[in-house]
């Protein structure tokens, strides 16, 4: 897991002065979100830029561009001018994952330059309160006992919702029925109604439904219980090799924006981390606080995206032809 800061960094003064001699920001910063507003990652870009508009005395616009699994987000992010003016906010699956899934015309490694994580969340298996098991050692010999007779939901082929599921599939040595669907919404909708049987989401997706009883938590996806539900062991209690799987949430720029204004951002970030406030907003909307400096980011994605490119060849995705 990413090395948690251990002091927080003190922020530069409201008002940079870059290379060109420009104050920055002199005008307001647009951050875009390539998802609809409400969501896990809309929720937690808006708190972060809350914090950043409040230090840095200028407005910080969210702009959700929605599209093609948030790539087109991506794409406008890229092709921004690298003034500190446009930000990118995402789950870095995007970065890591998506190049291996989606057709990509630009490298997220070399065309977007990290600024800090804000937040972090495993994915929760869950099985319908029908499914006569109480634990993940249960349903895998439940769905081992009916091979290629239980079916699975996701948000969409690819995305990772499916992508999480199928890793624990995988390891488990589990044969099930993928039925992707337009959300997670959906998904929901028929793992009540016992359409599926199993589906793979975040805490903050699946909460509500677990607390109401109508699904039952099996494992969280990482090697670490979340604070979010502490009393839900994770899947490598039962499967000691299973991969982590989960999303990091976090603000990057294009390629080439001015160190000084990504390196004030980041800090600034790391500020908020010890502020008890904010991170109970995070805390309150699902996901786990934590932050990094752009150096520790990047090294995070590339070794992210390392890691990907094995498990999805793996699990036999690629792109669309």
């Amino acid at each position: 897991m990413l090395r948690l800061l251990k002091h927080a960094l003190l922020a530069s003064g409201l008002l940079l002065t870059t290379a060109a001699n420009a104050a920055w920001p002199d005008k307001p910063v647009t951050v875009i979100v390539p998802f609809a507003p409400g969501g896990i990652t809309d929720v937690v870009a808006r708190v972060a830029a809350e914090r950043l508009q409040a230090k840095f005395k200028q407005t910080f616009v969210i702009e959700n561009d929605t599209g093609a699994g948030g790539l087109l987000a991506a794409q406008r992010a890229v092709r921004a001018a690298p003034d500190g003016y446009t930000l990118f906010f995402c789950p870095i699956f995007q970065i890591t994952v998506s190049r291996f899934t989606q057709k990509l015309n630009f490298d997220p490694i070399k065309d977007l330059t990290p600024i800090a994580i804000t937040a972090f969340s495993p994915f929760v298996i869950t099985v319908g309160e029908k499914v006569p098991v109480n634990n993940l050692a249960e349903f895998i010999a439940y769905v081992k006992s009916k091979p290629g007779q239980l079916t699975y939901g996701s948000a969409g082929p690819g995305s990772l919702t499916h992508i999480s599921s199928a890793v624990f599939l995988k390891n488990a040595g589990l044969d099930m029925i993928h039925v992707p669907y337009k959300g997670i919404a959906p998904a929901f909708s028929d793992i009540l109604a016992g359409h599926i049987q199993m589906l793979s989401a975040t805490p903050v997706e699946a909460k509500s439904y677990i607390d109401s009883g109508k699904v039952k938590a099996l494992a969280v996806t990482n090697s670490e219980r979340t604070t979010q539900l502490p009393n839900v062991p994770t899947i490598t209690e039962t499967l000691k090799k299973s991969p982590n799987v989960m999303t990091w949430q976090g603000m990057l720029a294009p390629a080439g924006t001015p160190k000084d204004i990504v390196d004030a951002m980041a800090k600034e970030i790391a500020v908020a981390e010890k502020d008890p406030e904010f991170t109970q907003r995070l805390i309150r909307v699902g996901v786990d606080p934590v932050t990094s400096t752009p150096e520790e980011f990047q090294k995070l994605i590339v070794a992210e995206t390392d890691r990907w490119r094995v498990i999805t060849r793996e699990l036999g995705l690629k792109p669309p032809e």
